[in-house]
């Protein structure tokens, strides 16, 4: 009788012990969270948000009633056509690795169509699937060329913009997202960026700036006697700021992969600087312009989202509140006095705001960044004794503004002279909805 006593508790025992034996026998590999992957599910859900129907509704306000189907269907397309490249061919060039020297600069083709990635497949030391993760970076890839609508809305063909937009996420989006991410050479010299500041907003910015060079104004814009270019549907505005705001929290929360103090923290310094910078704007706005403006609100709120996006990983609550009071003050100054002053026609103020913002938001990681969230031994800015890290930020920071700059200019040139990009003045005059499209918002 004892001693089958003594072999029913040797195998109550053994059930308790068998999943840590198999856990150190796989070399202490992480096991799937389930409460990770949820999270990340959620997060990638919001990133999508912020595309349709959050950035399509806040630039869709922006423009003229004539326009704004135009504006909607280049989000919607672009949500489309990038998720599949990012499937076919962009995942695989941003997060594998290339044979040889070529590492550095681009990925490799071991995971085009995702071949090779079943459902069991954890992403490599984290503890959610690899298909999830595509996914939230796919949103990600979605994003980014989608923002640079902002900077040439009103007067772009559709397929000009198009053909523009697909091989920008191939040539330009792609390897740079796997210079800071994928294992290249920006990641590799300890530059940080948690979940954007150079691979979405700086390159989408510094592009969208190119844009508007090279595609000239609008007809009537920033003319002496014209009648202003202004919003349409302001309601729309704000109810895409919000779902942005609202999606914004996954876009940072996620970065971390998974539901823990880091994502916790993301959030909260998140929403300071968004809070930060939307009060800075309204507050220059209400002293300068002696009114404080819903729109002007909403554009502070998108500023201080993007400054501390790249930041949302390394800096506490005293980075996120100075980093989104330097993003309203510094975005509202290139909006209100720079774009005018130079008469370039960013329309809706993607390179004064994304571009600017990111820039703001890398640099000051070198000033910000902290152990306190980094960890011990983790990266931090000079404000705790590190000035190192702030001269890697701006290396990163000028090498993204350079590629994107050049890689824009030629891929203009190339879709220019093969379907042209510039809308005629007839069309202009008409509206891109009507005719590009052949329909209108508005009877």
């Amino acid at each position: 009788m004892k001693h089958k006593i003594l072999k029913y508790i040797v195998m109550l025992i053994s059930l308790f012990l068998l999943p840590a034996m198999t856990f150190a026998q796989n070399g202490d590999e992480p096991a799937l969270n389930g409460g990770d992957a949820a999270w990340i599910i959620v997060a990638t859900i919001l990133v999508m948000m912020m595309t349709i129907p959050g950035l399509a509704l806040f630039y869709g306000g922006l423009v003229r009633r004539k326009n704004v189907l135009s504006v909607l269907m280049q989000c919607l397309i672009l949500t489309a056509v990038i998720i599949i490249e990012w499937v076919a061919v962009g995942y695989s060039l941003a997060f594998t690795s290339s044979q040889g020297g070529l590492n550095t600069f681009v990925g490799g083709f071991d995971k085009i169509f995702l071949q090779g990635i079943s459902i069991n497949n954890l992403l490599e030391g984290y503890t959610i699937p690899e298909l999830l993760f595509v996914s939230f970076q796919g949103m990600f890839a979605v994003i980014t060329p989608a923002l640079i609508v902002g900077a040439f809305a009103e007067r772009i063909k559709f397929s000009g913009f198009l053909l523009f937009s697909v091989l920008w996420a191939l040539v330009v989006y792609n390897p740079l997202a796997h210079w800071v991410w994928g294992g290249g050479w920006i990641g590799a010299m300890g530059a940080i960026d948690f979940a954007g500041g150079t691979v979405v907003h700086i390159n989408a910015g510094v592009s969208a700036l190119v844009m508007a060079i090279l595609l000239g104004r609008r007809s009537g814009w920033n003319v002496k006697g014209a009648p202003p270019i202004t919003p349409h549907n302001v309601p729309f505005v704000v109810i895409g700021t919000a779902l942005l705001w609202l999606g914004w929290l996954g876009f940072n929360g996620g970065s971390g992969l998974a539901a823990d103090g880091l994502s916790a923290s993301a959030i909260l310094v998140t929403n300071i600087a968004a809070a930060a910078a939307a009060l800075t704007w309204t507050l220059l706005d209400w002293i300068i312009n002696k009114k404080p403006t819903v729109i002007g609100f909403c554009t502070g709120v998108v500023a201080g989202l993007v400054a501390i996006t790249p930041a949302a990983g390394s800096s506490g609550v005293l980075g996120a509140f100075v980093i989104g009071l330097v993003a309203g003050l510094v975005c509202f100054f290139m909006v209100a006095h720079v774009k005018p002053r130079f008469g370039y026609d960013d329309s809706l103020d993607a390179f004064g705001v994304h571009g600017i913002g990111g820039i703001i938001g890398s640099l000051l990681i070198g000033v910000f960044a902290t152990q306190t969230i980094t960890g011990e031994g983790g990266a931090q800015g000079a404000l705790y004794g590190d000035w190192n890290q702030l001269w890697i930020q701006i290396v990163a920071t000028v090498a993204t503004i350079a590629f994107s700059a050049v890689m824009t200019w030629i891929l203009f040139r190339i879709v220019d002279a093969l379907v042209g990009i510039r809308a005629s003045k007839e069309s202009e005059s008409t509206g891109l909805d009507i005719s590009e499209h052949g329909e209108i918002a508005y009877e």
